[in-house]
C-alpha cells in the first residue's frame, strides 16, 4: 500500500516536496534499522515485530489527511523516520521467512509467491485513487488525493499490520521434504551474540561485493514515480499506471522465478542468464525512458499548472499518447520484479540458516536504502530530470561486475556463507586468496558442511 502511495508521484499530491523529505526521513531511518533489524528480529520473533512495523506505515499516511487541510509538512516528515524504523525490521523478517523457509530448489518459487502477494497490495492501493479521481476529466487541474482516499490506505494498513499476529510460529513450519524451518533465539542469540555477528558482516568479502548492487535495487523508485509517473499523467491516470506497474510486478516475479528454481541447469547457469536477462531489459528500459524525457523537462508544481511535455499532462483516455508512456510505466514495474527477486534470489544462495539470512537480509534493505536517501533528494532538490535518469541508467551498470563476481561463484548448495566461514575466511580449494585481516594467507579452513535447520530451535 505504501507503495502505490509513493508510486502515484507525491504520495498523492501535486507538489512532491513534503513527500520528498519524508521519504528521505524514512530512508535515513531505514539504513540503521535496516541493518540492525536482523538481529531485532532474532531476537523478539516475527509476528509481533511485523505487527509493529506495519502500523508505522498506517500512521505515514494518516499524516497527508493532515497535509491536506493544513499544508504544513511537518508532520508527515516526521513520521518518515517512525516508518523507516518499523521498515526495516518488518524487511529483515520477511526476508528471512521468504529465503530460510523453502528448500534450495523452491526459493525462486517463495521469493515470486511474496512479491505476488506484496504487489497485491500495491494493485488495490492503486485502485483507490484511480477510482476515487475516475469522474476527473483529463482537462482537470492536477489535484491531491482526498481524505477519502488516504483513509481507505490507513484502514487496509491498520488491518494489515494485525494480520501478522495470524502467523504460524516457524516451529509449525514443515518443509515439504519434513525437514523443519525454526531457531530457537532464547537459546542460541542474545544481544552480545547478534552484536557481534552483525559487525562481522562488515568484513564478509561477498557481502560487501553485493554493495553496489544493494545501493541502486530502490535508486530508481524516485525517478519513476516522480519525474516520471508524477510529471507525466493526469491523477486519474496516475492511479491507473500504478495499479498496472504492480500488477506488472506480479507476472514478472512468477516468470523469473520459473528460471531460478530451474532444476535442469546448475544453480550457478541459472544466476548467470537471470543477470544476463536482466542487464538486457534494464538497458533497453533505461533507453526506452530517455526517449521520452527528450520531450519534457518538468511537470506540474505549486508554480506551474501543467507538464512541458507535448500535448500537456497525458490522460488513459488518449490512447495515441498514452499507450507507450504507460506501456513503458508496466515495463519499468516488471523489471523491479526482476532485479529484487534476482538479488534475494542470489543472497538466498549463500546459506540455508534463518538467523544469517535475517541479517543478510536486513543489511540489504539497509544498503538500498542510503541509495534511496540519495535518490530522494535529488528528486527534492530539484535536480534537472534528465541528470536524474542518468545517474540511475549508470549506477546499474556499474554494479554488474560486482555481481557478476558473485553470481560465477554459486555453489551447487548452500553452504554457511557460500565458501565464507562463521568467522569470514574464505574457503575454496580453487580460490584460498581471500582471507580475512586475522588469518594468515597460508591458512586453510576445514570444507564448511551444509546447514540442516532442525526442529530444536524455535522462536
Amino acid at each position: 500500500m505504501f507503495n502505490a502511495l509513493n508510486a502515484m508521484g507525491g504520495a498523492g499530491q501535486v507538489d512532491r516536496t513534503v513527500s520528498n523529505n519524508t521519504n528521505t526521513g524514512i530512508y535515513c531511518s531505514f539504513i540503521v534499522f535496516g541493518i540492525i533489524g536482523g538481529a531485532i528480529v532474532n531476537l523478539l520473533g516475527i509476528r509481533w515485530t511485523i505487527c509493529g512495523a506495519g502500523l508505522t506505515y498506517a500512521l505515514n499516511s494518516s499524516s497527508y489527511i493532515f497535509y491536506n487541510h493544513t499544508k504544513n509538512g511537518g508532520f508527515s516528515i516526521a513520521t518518515g523516520p517512525i516508518l523507516g524504523t518499523g521498515a526495516g525490521i518488518l524487511w529483515s523478517a520477511q526476508g528471512m521467512v521468504m529465503m530460510a523457509y523453502p528448500l534450495e530448489h523452491q526459493k525462486g518459487r517463495f521469493i515470486s509467491v511474496f512479491w505476488i502477494i506484496f504487489n497485491l497490495g500495491g494493485v488495490i492501493g492503486g485502485i483507490v485513487p484511480f477510482a476515487i479521481n475516475y469522474r476527473q476529466g483529463k482537462e482537470s487541474k492536477a489535484i491531491p488525493l482526498p481524505d477519502s482516499g488516504y483513509i481507505v490506505f490507513v484502514i487496509l494498513q491498520t488491518a494489515g499490520a494485525f494480520c501478522a499476529l495470524l502467523l504460524s510460529p516457524p516451529t509449525r513450519v514443515v518443509r515439504d521434504d519434513g525437514s523443519h524451518v525454526a531457531i530457537n533465539s532464547s537459546q542460541y542469540t542474545n544481544v552480545r551474540h547478534e552484536a557481534i555477528e552483525l559487525c562481522r558482516l562488515f568484513v564478509n568479502p561477498w557481502i560487501l561485493l553485493l554493495v553496489p548492487m544493494s545501493l541502486g535495487s530502490n535508486f530508481f523508485y524516485s525517478y519513476q514515480f516522480g519525474p516520471y509517473n508524477g510529471a507525466l499523467f493526469t491523477l486519474r491516470t496516475r492511479g491507473l499506471n500504478s495499479m498496472l506497474y504492480w500488477a506488472s510486478q506480479m507476472a514478472a516475479a512468477f516468470g523469473v522465478s520459473l528460471l531460478h528454481d530451474r532444476e535442469t541447469l546448475s544453480r550457478k547457469k541459472r544466476g548467470i542468464a537471470s543477470l544476463a536477462l536482466l542487464a538486457l531489459l534494464t538497458n533497453i528500459m533505461w533507453g526506452c525512458t530517455l526517449a521520452v524525457q527528450l520531450r519534457y523537462t518538468r511537470g506540474p508544481d505549486d508554480t506551474h499548472a501543467e507538464s512541458d511535455y507535448p500535448g500537456g499532462l497525458i490522460d488513459f483516455s488518449e490512447p495515441s499518447r498514452a499507450a507507450g508512456p504507460m506501456l513503458l510505466y508496466c515495463f519499468m514495474g516488471a523489471v523491479d520484479a526482476h532485479y529484487q527477486s534476482f538479488a534475494y534470489w542470489l543472497i538466498g544462495t549463500m546459506t540455508n540458516d534463518a538467523q544469517m539470512l535475517a541479517r543478510y537480509a536486513g543489511l540489504y534493505k539497509g544498503i538500498q536504502s542510503v541509495g534511496a536517501v540519495v535518490a530522494w533528494q535529488l528528486d527534492a532538490q530539484e535536480v534537472g530530470l534528465m541528470a536524474q535518469l542518468i545517474v540511475n541508467w549508470v549506477l546499474f551498470n556499474l554494479a554488474l561486475p560486482c555481481t557478476l563476481f558473485v553470481t560465477m561463484r554459486i555453489k551447487a548448495h548452500s553452504y554457511d556463507c557460500m565458501g565464507v566461514s562463521a568467522d569470514g575466511a574464505y574457503d575454496d580449494a580453487d580460490d584460498d586468496w581471500l582471507v580475512t585481516p586475522n588469518r594468515s594467507s597460508s591458512s586453510k579452513s576445514k570444507k564448511p558442511r551444509s546447514i540442516r535447520l532442525s526442529s530444536t530451535y524455535e522462536i
